[in-house]
């Protein structure tokens, strides 16, 4: 599901392709409603639902620097190599998350990126870092971002670099002494 599906909407007055001279740090393109369905046991969203959350704001980041659907109907489209997520506190049934974005780095193929899930009360919940792949689906190649696209991930990177790189980021999971 994309923005603006079930799980949620962009926010209001959010750009949908090309962003503003002057590129929020980070971005915030989305907000998510915790549907009933998506509760477990528990009483709170379970594992499934953080990732499709966070998948609908990777859609929202996509679309605001130019990945849409009519490009990935030319045949190019992101695929998700690796996800770290870290879940830091119960999110429950008819909460409203707000998302946010930061991109950490680009090179000519690849972009890595961090999602922050706030919920109703502001607070952290969770965590994303994503590395992802630029494709052609024709072949199923990694092939480099066309100038257009790479210039772009460039500005959005340089107006991030000011928010520097989350403590999280990058950590290997391990139990410690093993």
């Amino acid at each position: 599901m994309g923005a603006g599906g079930p799980s949620g909407a962009p926010l209001a007055g959010a750009p949908r392709r090309w962003p503003p001279a002057r590129i929020p740090a980070p971005l915030r393109l989305y907000k998510a409603t915790v549907l009933p369905d998506w509760v477990d046991y528990n009483q709170h969203l379970t594992e499934w639902a953080y990732l499709l959350i966070f998948g609908d704001n990777a859609d929202a980041f996509f679309r605001f620097f130019g990945i849409d659907e009519a490009y990935r109907a030319g045949g190019m489209s992101l695929y998700t190599a690796e996800t770290h997520l870290r879940h830091l506190r119960e999110v429950a049934a008819g909460e409203v998350c707000e998302l946010s974005l930061q991109v950490l780095g680009s090179d000519a193929k690849r972009l890595h990126i961090v999602h922050e899930m706030a919920g109703a009360d502001g607070a952290i919940a969770a965590t994303a870092e994503q590395m992802l792949v630029h494709v052609d689906t024709r072949t199923g190649r990694v092939v480099p971002f066309p100038e257009r696209i790479a210039a772009r991930l460039r500005q959005i990177e340089a107006a991030h670099a000011r928010l520097g790189v989350p403590g999280y980021a990058g950590r290997v999971m391990r139990i410690p002494g093993r």
